[in-house]
């Protein structure tokens, strides 16, 4: 049974002249790291609230883990947002128990060993951290529920690369291999090297989903990079 299905989902924002998903059909399995790729406004972003249950009034049928979208999702569901969510004035020990109160699946003692090795101290307020250790805080706090589905919007979109590195290697080491992955980007290079399987969308269609093995040996051993630049150039 697939952790996610998208059956033929339409979704329109209102006042808006176009549709954001057009007749979008999607099949995810757990134990997979997925790619959501396409360029910006492609329709990644719509696909990642809707599978949070952040937004409504979709045409189509959406399942997760074979439920309609709703309270026992969207537990199954850790969402990382493409923007930062937390009050800057806030202690991140503050942030840790609001968590764990607000989360029955949330891994206190996992958030606190992540926090270690990031070498962020739990007694700093949030406004003094530097942006990229913002961005580490924040996937800790994701990484640290003990969900079936991890959905991470531009991940390493504001960090240098150096960075970028520290962040994908801790989705590697913190995620459970039983669950579902999926990266929202336009950094393919970054994540090339982890990914099972990579959906491409363009102007609110799926125009590729297949695993990267597939789309490599398909595409005469062309990255993952190359392939998407073929399509969307």
């Amino acid at each position: 049974m697939a952790l996610i299905e998208f059956k033929n989902v339409t979704f329109k924002y209102k006042g808006a002249n176009q549709n954001a998903l057009n007749n979008v059909n999607l099949s995810l399995n757990e134990g997979q790291i997925v790619g959501l790729l396409g360029p910006n406004g492609s329709g990644k972003t719509t696909i990642i609230k809707l599978i949070a249950g952040l937004l409504k009034n979709h045409q189509g049928e959406i399942l997760i883990n074979d439920k309609h979208i709703g309270v026992e999702s969207k537990m199954m569901v850790s969402y990382l947002p493409d923007s930062t969510y937390l009050k800057e004035e806030m202690v991140i020990k503050d942030v840790i128990t609001m968590f764990a109160d607000f989360y029955e699946n949330f891994d206190k003692e996992k958030m606190l060993s992540m926090l270690k090795t990031m070498d962020i101290d739990t007694s700093s307020v949030i406004k003094t951290l530097s942006k990229g250790n913002k961005e580490k805080l924040q996937l800790a706090l994701v990484l640290s529920r003990n969900a079936k589905i991890y959905v991470l919007d531009e991940p390493i979109g504001g960090v240098d690369p150096a960075q970028r590195d520290f962040i994908i290697n801790t989705i590697l080491n913190n995620y459970a291999y039983n669950s579902l992955v999926i990266i929202s980007t336009h950094l393919i290079e970054d994540i090339d090297s982890i990914l099972n399987r990579a959906i491409f969308i363009k102007k609110g269609e799926v125009v590729m989903d297949d695993t990267k093995e597939n789309i490599i040996n398909t595409h005469e051993s062309k990255s993952l990079n190359e392939v998407f630049k073929e399509v969307f150039r």
